[in-house]
């Protein structure tokens, strides 16, 4: 008798899964064979870190144009779309079957956010219930445990639904990207489709963040990443309104002004006693970081030194100060009067891997300071390009024997990591920095939107989105650039104890889970327990 019902049980599970493929497959696509997920996979929340335990298993600028008319947020690429309905939920189109005009609308949805146009399937809840189904008939209607070991795509099934049905937004973006990884491609359509119903541009730090996220991997699956940033390129905000934006985070969030204080205060210790300073600055953008440097040799006892800055620039930094470096020229020689400085400023309009020695115009008799500050991770390296101007620049710099040379990056590691060590790497970074920046500034704040999406966002969306060349945000972690330095030739140059207190000083005015750390002669700046930027110097 128990027999003859398991042989029952079998043909209706049979006889199921062959509906649904046939329903889910009008293409040659195959229903997924789910490779049981890895309890390690599970992300745990506990601290922003990920732990690979198997007890956690049970549980251009931005792509999105603001419009603050009409509250809705919408991104712009070439081969797929993602937009915002006003309640934040995100939406996506694919080229080969969109609606643009044709909205379908749910009774339960009075925003009218459209339903995604997929490939695979247009009914993904319909999906979801057959798959409830069939894993009643396979194990009956009281089953609550599956053994993994002997159902393991059914245990893949149970942990995904629980994550979802738990409203686990982080565990669900590692369960899409995982999928993607694996070229799982139902599988990471379903967890899209969940995930448009999760995140929001206007809610919850990983709220938000997942938004761009899922921006990320939806653009990965449409092999339209690389299309999406050189278009935003031409998409991006007034001049006025970006420089407004990166003002913005400048103020609320301390880790540009750690940036900027700890090279300054290496460079100032270095030149006290040099009457002639050349400071080479690889991305000086606004110029901003040289503002409080010329005031303090404006009052070094025995007078100022005469102070040349050769400013380099990029398209971007352009594009927000609205024209060239003689704009930057003109503010710092303005400033320079002001304080009675001898100064004079030298223009390199080109990208760092364009930079060669003559058009640095050093000088005999100069003591030099180089400035590497958020600058160097854009160089690609030996895993991009055989010219590796990472590591060029660097070698050209100590050619140049200068008196001290600083870095500031992330402290972050996406550089040659694969897709999915990348991708938990980005949220595990970007959730504290999300967190730190809801702290700082309100969630009705009107321009909070388009601070993260003008300033962050394209960042997140280029290391899940691209690769190779396209993919221009590589983050390695300072142990890497220490490595890059000493083959170099430079050796250590330690930070005064000065600096460090300095920037103390400067952390009491921001929320006090910001934190301060000196380990093994660099300063690092950190989001509770998570590093977000390290800063030290060489000579």
């Amino acid at each position: 008798m128990q027999a003859s019902q398991q042989h029952r049980s079998s043909v209706m599970a049979s006889r199921l899964y062959r509906q649904i493929k046939q329903e889910v497959e009008p293409e040659p696509y195959w229903f997924p064979q789910l490779p049981p997920i890895d309890p390690s996979l599970c992300y745990s929340d506990s601290s922003h870190e990920f732990h690979f335990t198997v007890e956690s298993s049970n549980e251009n600028f931005c792509t999105l144009e603001s419009s603050s008319a009409n509250g809705s947020y919408n991104a712009y690429n070439s081969t797929s779309l993602v937009g915002f309905s006003p309640n934040g939920s995100p939406t996506s189109q694919q080229d080969s079957q969109s609606y643009p005009s044709d909205l379908h609308h749910s009774p339960d949805n009075n925003v009218g956010s459209p339903i995604s146009g997929s490939c695979v399937t247009d009914d993904v809840s319909d999906l979801r219930d057959k798959l409830k189904e069939l894993e009643t008939v396979m194990l009956g209607p009281d089953s609550d445990v599956i053994d993994s070991k002997t159902s393991p795509e059914m245990g893949t099934w149970r942990l995904v639904t629980d994550a979802i049905s738990r409203g686990d937004l982080k565990q669900v973006l590692v369960f899409c990207a995982k999928a993607m990884s694996d070229n799982d491609l139902l599988m990471a359509q379903w967890l899209m489709d969940e995930l448009r119903r999760m995140v929001s541009v206007s809610g919850e730090p990983i709220q938000r963040l997942g938004a761009y996220m899922l921006e990320g991997l939806v653009a990965r699956l449409a092999s339209s990443g690389s299309s999406i940033y050189k278009a935003l390129r031409c998409k991006e905000p007034k001049s006025a309104d970006l420089l407004s934006y990166m003002h913005i985070l400048y103020e609320v969030c301390p880790y540009l002004k750690f940036g900027y204080m700890s090279a300054n205060g290496a460079i100032a210790e270095a030149m006290k006693d040099e009457d002639r300073v050349h400071i080479i600055d690889f991305q000086i953008a606004q110029g901003s970081q040289w503002i409080t440097l010329i005031q303090a040799f404006a009052a070094r006892p025995g007078g100022p030194p005469h102070i040349q800055i050769t400013g380099i620039d990029d398209s971007t930094s352009a594009y927000a100060r609205g024209g060239g470096l003689n704009i930057v020229g003109k503010r710092l020689s303005k400033l320079a009067r002001y304080f009675k400085v001898p100064f004079e400023f030298h223009a390199a309009a080109m990208s760092g891997c364009e930079v060669q020695r003559e058009h640095l115009q050093v000088r005999p008799g100069e003591a030099l300071a180089v400035n590497f500050a958020f600058m160097l991770h854009h160089m690609p390296d030996e895993s991009v390009s055989t010219e590796n101007h990472r590591d060029r620049l660097l070698r050209l710099v100590k050619s140049l024997s200068p008196k001290v040379v600083t870095l500031v990056e992330q402290e972050s590691n996406t550089n040659t990591a694969p897709f999915f060590a990348r991708f938990l790497e980005t949220l595990n970074y970007y959730t504290a920095m999300f967190e730190s920046i809801d702290v700082t500034l309100p969630r009705e704040h009107k321009e909070r939107i388009d601070v993260e999406q003008q300033c962050l966002a394209r960042d997140v969306v280029n290391i899940i989105a691209c690769e190779g060349a396209e993919r221009v945000e590589r983050h390695e972690l300072l142990g890497k650039w220490r490595s890059r330095f000493r083959m170099a030739g430079f050796t250590p140059y330690p930070l005064s104890s000065l600096v460090n207190a300095t920037i103390k000083t400067l952390l009491e005015n921001y929320c006090d889970r910001y934190r301060l750390e000196e380990r093994d002669g660099a300063l690092y700046l950190g989001w509770m327990n998570r590093d977000l930027v390290a800063s030290c110097a060489w000579k």
